[in-house]
């Protein structure tokens, strides 16, 4: 069975490259490098076929192999291209001629094992040697891969990872056969296996000018040499195990059991330490990367953080999170204005309370991120290469062990704080892509601070408007109650002996003093007090409302008598004294008021009418109802738009009918409420 797959497997390989050969006569490339390229796909078509046909250890097939390697060190160096080749110099060709010069040695090598005989142990000797220089060869021509793959196209690239999976896996398999001492199955299908991959790489190669289409993320990157290092691990422990066993001794076991305990708690322990991670992943990402960060991972966690409702955390906290996690900082302290200085305010992962005091910081420092934009690296000021940001920094600052940057935060180039970070545990200097990222980050959470503050000022700017409205409210009432009592005491010099009156007037003081201590209530309220619907006799109230009128317009009430509406007693009370006294301001000395009580259609009206000046329909659309607009001196504007308000919030209306000179009429439509008074 693995005979057939490793001959199905070089046929197919031999197959591929004899496509490629044909694909690339006609090619739009240098006529040079097209050319190479077509002469090592034809080696190669020959080598696979050499092997599928006569096997791998053959001298035929060790000669073609050797063929197919100069051919493609000849293309790697045409492929360099005349500019780079100039620009080397002759070292570059020398280079190459070594290169192909330990091919060729080793082809001769081969010659000379097949004329002394292949079985005797001076050609294995002799073949043994040939394979060491085929692993150097192969080594060699990976590395100048690797030089012409940074100056390469990306459409040459793949060609280029193809030409790698080739060299590479026989790297590998060379060093097997080497160590084990001859040739396996399985290595010579892995190696067909190898061949049938670099043969489609070509193939893709050449149907994608424009080169890779797929990129590798970093998360996947790290997951992959996490897994080759694991691997690699335990192929050390397994290959050093096998050492001391060949080594021998009464004790191989013990010492067995001790490397593999020793080596896995070492390992252990360099992959818990911080630095060690830190370490790896700038490594990582300066020689597999284009860029240190992976921007938009990145940029998803900073807005992530910052924008996390809920829980325990402030804002000013996940600020000084969301900037450190950018730079892997431990810790970070939030830094805000108060007056010209700067204070601390919010905090993450930081220790240190140096700096919990109440003194400010010096002035100098605002002004200066604020001017200047900069962000400051504290290590270069304590090693004196930043003289103009030393100037600024506070002692309170440099002194600090962990201190390492300072972030600016600026909003429409505007200081709304600034954020010290703390040393990460792979101290570093800062590059460009760094000051870019966290000067891009510190204004994006700059806006987020800023826009907070708006928002806590709006919120407090709609409390303080509430309290104001409630207030207006409450003063317009208190006016009514002032009208009513200086009416009391000019009624009281008139009638002061008749016992009647008196006892009204000791009812309406009572009644005017709980109706203030009523308002004060209402005042200190957070909130506006929420009313309660009810059943309420309208025909009780509207005779209430009437008694306190006063004798200079006398009023009555018609209908309603044991009528229920749903209401809030207080607010329906408030209402009808609003509207009959806004009447009696408009009417002259001793004309009468009605209130009367009627049923229309499902609702209850009470209407207010009045024989006084009249309303114009343009003040009725215009002026009636907007709050603090008043035609009467002294008047606050409100009195008909509360009105309207608390018959909107019992689930009511107010209407108005009127003409200027013949009076108005006021109408309450409210809810009725089934069954009578006596009921209730």
């Amino acid at each position: 069975m693995i005979e057939a797959s490793i001959l199905a497997t070089h046929a197919f390989a031999a197959l591929l490259f004899v496509l490629l050969a044909l694909s690339t006569v006609g090619g739009d490339s240098r006529a040079a490098t097209r050319i190479g390229f077509c002469i090592a796909f034809a080696a190669s078509a020959l080598w696979a076929l050499s092997v599928a046909g006569i096997g791998e250890d053959q001298s035929a097939a060790l000669l073609a192999e050797g063929a197919r390697n100069v051919t493609w060190v000849a293309a790697l160096y045409l492929l360099c291209g005349s500019h780079h080749r100039r620009r080397a110099g002759p070292a570059l060709a020398v280079v190459y001629s070594v290169v192909a010069g330990v091919i060729v040695m080793d082809c001769l090598l081969v010659i000379a094992a097949d004329s002394v005989g292949i079985a005797t142990d001076q050609a294995a000797s002799i073949l043994s040697l040939a394979l060491l220089l085929r692993m150097m060869a192969t080594l060699a021509a990976l590395v100048l891969l690797h030089a012409v793959y940074e100056a390469a196209s990306p459409a040459e690239r793949v060609k280029l990872v193809a030409l790698a999976l080739l060299w590479g896996g026989d790297c590998l398999l060379f060093a097997f056969v080497y160590l084990s001492g001859s040739w396996t199955a399985p290595a010579v299908l892995l190696r067909g296996v190898f061949a049938v991959g670099a043969g489609l790489l070509f193939l893709l190669s050449l149907h994608r000018r424009t080169g890779w289409g797929v990129k590798v993320s970093r998360t996947f990157a790290y997951q992959s040499l996490s897994v080759a290092a694991i691997i690699a691990y335990f192929i050390v422990v397994a290959v050093s195990t096998s050492a001391i066993a060949a080594i021998g001794g009464n004790h191989v076991r013990m010492w067995q059991t001790a490397f593999v305990f020793g080596s896995t708690a070492a390992m252990l322990t360099l992959t818990a330490s911080p630095w060690l991670r830190a370490w790896t992943r700038v490594k990582l990402a300066k020689h597999l990367f284009r860029h240190r960060y992976d921007y938009r991972a990145e940029w998803m966690r900073f807005t992530d953080t910052l924008g996390r409702a809920g829980g325990e955390t402030a804002l000013e906290n996940r600020l000084v999170k969301a900037i450190a996690d950018l730079v892997e900082s431990p810790a970070g302290l939030l830094l805000l204005p108060e007056g010209e200085a700067l204070r601390r305010d919010g905090s993450w992962n930081w220790e240190d309370e140096a700096l919990a005091g109440d003194d400010a910081f010096s002035t100098r420092l605002a002004r200066h991120l604020a001017t200047s934009g900069r962000i400051i690296e504290i290590d270069r000021i304590r090693q004196g290469e930043d003289r103009c940001d030393a100037i600024a920094v506070p002692e309170a600052i440099t002194d600090l062990p962990n201190a390492w940057v300072i972030v600016p935060l600026l909003h429409f180039d505007q200081l709304v704080g600034a954020i010290l970070l703390a040393r990460p545990p792979l101290g570093r200097a800062l590059d460009w892509e760094d000051f870019d990222l966290l000067k891009v980050a510190g204004r994006q959470a700059a806006s987020y601070l800023a826009n907070a503050r708006a928002t806590a000022a709006l919120m407090e700017a709609q409390r303080f408007d509430e309290f104001n409205r409630r207030f207006a409210f409450i003063l317009h009432d208190i006016k009514n109650l002032v009208s009513q009592m200086s009416l009391v005491a000019r009624n009281a010099e008139r009638h002061g002996d008749n016992p009647e009156f008196r006892a009204d007037m000791v009812a309406t003081v009572k009644e005017a003093a709980n109706r203030m201590t009523y308002l004060i209530q209402r005042l200190s309220q957070r909130t506006v007090r929420a009313q309660t619907i009810e059943p309420v006799d309208i025909g009780d109230i509207a005779t209430q409302v009437s008694r306190v009128a006063g004798p200079d317009h006398p009023v009555t009430v018609s209908g309603g008598e044991g009528m229920l509406v749903h209401a809030d007693a207080a607010a329906l009370r408030q209402i009808l004294e609003h509207l009959v006294g806004n009447a009696a301001d408009a009417s002259a000395s001793g004309e009468p008021i009605d209130i009367a009580v009627s049923q229309d259609g499902d609702r209850v009206a009470i209407d207010v009418t009045d024989r006084g000046c009249g309303m114009s329909a343009a003040f009725i659309r215009d002026s009636l109802f907007k709050p603090f607009v008043s035609t009467k001196a002294g008047g606050f504007g409100i009195g008909a738009y509360e009105a309207r308000e608390l018959a909107s919030a019992m689930g009511g209306a107010l209407a108005v009918e009127s003409r200027e000179g013949e009076g108005t009429r006021m109408r309450i439509l409210l809810c009725p409420a089934t069954g009578r008074a006596e009921a209730a």
